[in-house]
């Protein structure tokens, strides 16, 4: 019932993710969340770690696009900085912000992966668009006011889904090893 909520990996940052892991899992491009997935969700400024992520992205010919339920200013802000393509307000968890990420980047979704902090929202709309997600953990440990309560029901949600699939342990790359908690 909850597996709707699975994420199909769980690694500890988006900047683990590199060009061979998605090569091998036949990905091509890679959507994700902005706060505290990409950037802190109260520093619009990328870290240096983020700038060389994206490089290394552009430079194997893997787009990546925002894909934030912030306003488009917001959104726009930070995509410009990072010359990034982004979706704003793409009301995840429904699909609608997924499909319009699809088109946008002209490929089918099992090519494209979400990459984002929440459950309830891009793991969730993610799996119901029927693209494969990976789950990260928060770069900061604050929220703003309205991800207060997503958190609060993904943890119940996540420690349902970790007691039935005791395999779901943060990792540091998409086929590594498990990291100690």
């Amino acid at each position: 019932m909850l597996n709707i909520f699975k994420p199909t990996w769980m690694i500890e940052a988006i900047y683990h993710l590199t060009p061979e892991q998605l090569k091998e899992q036949n990905i091509k491009a890679v959507l994700t969340d902005l706060d505290n997935t990409l950037i802190a969700w109260n520093n619009p400024d990328g870290t240096e770690e983020l700038i060389q992520w994206i490089k290394v992205m552009e430079e194997a010919g893997i787009p990546v696009v925002i894909l934030s339920n912030n306003n488009d200013e917001r959104v726009k802000r930070v995509a410009s900085a990072l010359n990034l393509d982004y979706v704003a307000r793409a009301i995840k968890p429904t699909v609608i912000g997924f499909k319009k990420a699809e088109t946008k980047l002209g490929l089918p979704k099992e090519e494209i992966l979400m990459v984002g902090d929440q459950i309830m929202t891009d793991v969730w709309g993610a799996n119901l668009a029927g693209i494969r997600t990976v789950l990260v953990k928060p770069i900061i440990n604050s929220d703003a006011w309205n991800t207060k309560l997503n958190r609060f029901m993904e943890l119940r949600v996540m420690n349902y889904l970790i007691k039935k699939n005791p395999d779901m342990r943060w990792r540091k790359s998409l086929h590594g090893e498990r990291v100690n908690e």
